[in-house]
């Protein structure tokens, strides 16, 4: 979830106060419902035949691929397992010129009960989609983030929520669903209104599934927030493996 680079103290001091609310937008009830466990290790995850296109991200089918914008550089695939599954592989890909070029994997996790093409607040699934990846912030200070670093102790989680999750939001990316781009990933706008979710991010894995995030270990948060260039516009595409490969 540095300096704080935010547009003044009145609005530090706002998104502060909101955070504990938005904070529950991401892990509402505290870790209370156990997803499938998973060991934070750097995995294969899915990989491209010998036959694929290098010019496009292996598993992503027209759909999805179309949404990508032209100038993106850099591609966060989270690749769920199933559509009722927590369990999840990010993979970063960086294209040198028309060859889209595998960089890092690792494990991770997703909603706790799968994914969604209609997310709605609550409802425990991540979104599927392609969105922007443009702030980030967290407990913790700038590990030398390319994009915005909002470092705020209102990013802290709960400390009534298990021990295991206090550490959740030490870093976080902010998905743009539903949310103004440029903010704090504190920020708690929501342009297409509450009914549709929002805080959604990419934030540390505590072993099993989130309320709608996706998470993965402290090693490859610090790795995305180094490398992330805002000059790449980098994208996450995230979905189970039917809809991305649709």
């Amino acid at each position: 979830m540095g300096a704080m680079r935010m547009s003044g103290v009145v609005r530090g001091t706002v998104v502060a106060v909101l955070a504990a609310g938005l904070l529950a937008g991401c892990e509402g009830n505290g870790g209370k419902d156990k997803g499938p466990a998973g060991d934070g290790a750097k995995q294969a995850g899915p990989k491209a035949s010998s036959s694929a296109d290098p010019r496009r991200i292996p598993h992503v089918g027209d759909k999805l691929a179309a949404k990508i914008p032209g100038v993106t550089r850099q591609v966060v695939a989270v690749y769920g397992r199933g559509e009722n599954s927590a369990d999840a592989t990010v993979v970063l890909y960086t294209k040198d010129g028309d060859t889209w070029k595998r960089d890092r994997s690792w494990s991770a996790h997703n909603g706790r009960r799968g994914w969604t093409t209609h997310h709605r607040e609550d409802d425990k699934r991540s979104p599927v989609g392609v969105f922007a990846l443009s702030d980030a912030g967290g407990v913790l200070p700038n590990p030398g983030a390319e994009l915005p670093y909002h470092h705020a102790a209102a990013f802290a989680a709960p400390h009534y929520w298990p021990k295991t999750h206090w550490h959740d939001f030490d870093y976080v990316i902010a998905i743009d669903y539903n949310r103004l781009t440029g903010t704090s990933p504190l920020d708690p706008t929501r342009p297409q209104g509450r009914r549709k979710g929002g805080s959604i991010w990419l934030h540390l894995d505590h072993g099993s599934g989130t309320s709608g995030c996706v998470s993965l270990p402290k090693a490859g948060m610090e790795y995305l927030l180094k490398h992330l260039d805002p000059a790449r516009h980098p994208v996450v595409v995230m979905g189970d493996k039917q809809q991305l490969a649709a």
